[in-house]
């Protein structure tokens, strides 16, 4: 087994001893967790990038970089907290009263060109203000921001349960993450399914009636309803309140429903099966009930008949006689 000793980029102190195993990607992430930042590359003493993990000997020493080119520990003295580019040092922020701890290569390197980006590249280049303890103020949302700071971690978009994605959306845009700001706007876009304004079939309306409770009220705008002739209204309940006013039943199954005291005004019932329904003191004011529509064994008391068309109707077995209150022509 192989052992290697990890420095940061440009510095030579506080280094790290590390197994070396499985492939540069796996040297990577071991180098990111011992030393707190996000290792991109390799580089030997002299500066050379190693791409390749079997060039690395036992007992090498290493510098690992964010991404940034090579920077040599012994160049002017300097460590890395005064080399530019490094900023590995651990901020805590105050977002909204409550603390968050970080690192400077966190707020700058994902989204380089954002206000955190400007706000912490360079020490106190904005003045930022800082509390009693020296966390950094910053007058925005905690909850929504965290989903933002663990975007800048490691590049995914995790929203805990109860959090308004809007309100993770307009932190992002006031911060100016740019790349989070359009994946959270599809995310929302996707989560709202768009409305589905195509016609009802009478299959569907029915289906809706039938699922609606009975104290419910059902309102529809209805342009056409397409022609199935196998619709069956037997289970249809009067406690749902709908209009039926020009309704093309022409020719339907209602066998058995119960249409009491519905408003069914001016509805074309021409050749359909209303056997056995109960119309007890439904307005059928004006309907065509004409060409072998059948009324056999319907209850129609107290129903209003007035002006309706009743030619060629079949009123076999009737459950309660007509009387010339309910006046038909």
């Amino acid at each position: 087994m192989r052992r290697v000793t990890l420095f940061v980029n440009g510095t030579s102190k506080n280094g790290k001893v590390v197994a070396v195993y499985g492939t540069l990607s796996d040297l990577l992430t071991v180098a990111s967790n011992k030393l707190g930042i996000r290792a991109c590359n390799l580089y030997n003493g002299k500066g050379g990038l190693i791409d390749d993990i079997t060039l690395i000997r036992d007992d090498d020493v290493l510098y690992v970089s964010e991404g940034d080119a090579f920077i040599d520990p012994q160049s002017d003295g300097k460590t890395s907290d005064d080399i530019s580019g490094s900023h590995t040092d651990w901020l805590t922020l105050n977002i909204g009263g409550r603390l968050f701890t970080t690192t400077r290569s966190t707020l700058v390197s994902k989204e380089p060109d954002s206000m955190l980006a400007h706000m912490f590249r360079e020490k106190d280049v904005w003045g930022n203000k800082q509390d009693e303890r020296g966390a950094y103020l910053i007058d925005r949302s905690p909850e929504y921001f965290e989903p933002i700071l663990n975007y800048l971690r490691h590049g995914q978009i995790i929203v805990n349960e109860g959090i308004n994605l809007l309100g993770v959306l307009e932190e992002a845009r006031f911060f100016g993450i740019e790349q989070m700001a359009e994946q959270l706007e599809v995310a929302i876009k996707n989560s709202h399914p768009p409305e589905d304004h195509s016609p009802l079939s009478r299959k569907e309306f029915v289906r809706f009636l039938l699922a609606t409770p009975t104290k419910s009220e059902l309102r529809c705008q209805v342009e056409d309803i397409c022609n199935s002739s196998d619709v069956c209204f037997s289970q249809f309940d009067v406690g749902i309140k709908v209009s039926f006013f020009l309704f093309p039943y022409q020719g339907l199954n209602f066998s058995g429903a119960d249409l009491s005291r519905l408003d069914l005004r001016y509805i074309n019932f021409k050749m359909a099966n209303l056997s056995r329904c109960n119309l007890t003191y439904a307005n059928l004011c004006c309907s065509n009930l004409e060409r072998n529509c059948d009324l056999s064994g319907c209850d129609l008391q107290e129903a209003n008949l007035r002006g309706s068309n009743v030619k060629g109707a079949i009123f076999e077995e009737m459950l309660t006689p007509l009387h010339m209150s309910q006046s038909v022509r």
